[in-house]
């Protein structure tokens, strides 16, 4: 009983630890996009399902924080993206509904929805801005998925993808209600669930952006 009390704890310090890295990560690199006064074409904001037609923490901080860069003028445009992977729901969709609920124009919002991985956010936004004329782009997600995509960013893409992770002291200090969607409009009628189409292994090779082709150079060229 004493080893398994060490055990946690050792594990406690190490993931309160790694959280304490991945906060301190996110808000030097906030704090170097707002002093450079770069301004982007897009973000990216890789989608979350869709449950029981209602955003969870994780959307909501997303889709807040999408919001605060908008209205901030760090960026011009939002790109959400996500397919209707575990839910019926397109989560790029729900999330722009959300994102125009809290004062964002729609002609500011693009979609993608193709991607069920976040590998695939990424890839898919990219060809997105790159068809849209958009020339720098960042990735607005929190900051565990920023640390995860960190090393894809970089190797895949000509262009560069800045990271801006969640701010969650910013993002818990917005004012803002929890807005009501037509959570039917994100609808797919079509939908089954990636679990019934994918065995475990295929979703784990989406995951590292095993089923994207990047072509010979294995790197998509530049915006």
């Amino acid at each position: 009983m004493r080893n398994l009390f060490l055990l946690i704890a050792v594990f406690s310090v190490i993931f309160l630890s790694s959280c304490s890295m991945l906060i301190k990560r996110g808000t030097r690199l906030y704090k170097e996009v707002e002093a450079s006064g770069v301004v982007y074409d897009a973000i990216i904001v890789p989608g979350v399902p869709l449950k029981n037609g209602r955003w969870d923490s994780i959307m909501k901080a997303r889709v807040l924080w999408s919001v605060y860069l908008y209205e901030k003028g760090i960026t011009k445009n939002i790109i959400y993206s996500g397919a209707a992977v575990y839910t019926p729901f397109y989560e790029a969709v729900a999330m722009g509904l959300y994102a125009q609920k809290l004062g964002v124009p729609a002609n500011h919002i693009f979609y993608d929805t193709l991607a069920k991985h976040s590998t695939e956010n990424v890839y898919y936004s990219y060809l997105m801005a790159k068809q849209k004329g958009f020339k720098q782009i960042a990735l607005a997600t929190d900051p565990f998925q920023s640390m995860v995509l960190k090393a894809f960013t970089r190797r895949r893409f000509a262009s560069h993808i800045q990271h801006i992770p969640v701010n969650f002291e910013i993002v818990k200090n917005m004012n803002h209600d929890n807005p009501m969607i037509d959570s039917m409009i994100a609808f797919k009628p079509t939908f089954t669930s990636i679990v019934s189409k994918e065995s475990l292994p295929t979703r784990l090779m989406g995951t590292f952006g095993r089923q994207i082709y990047f072509g010979p150079d294995k790197k998509l060229g530049p915006l």
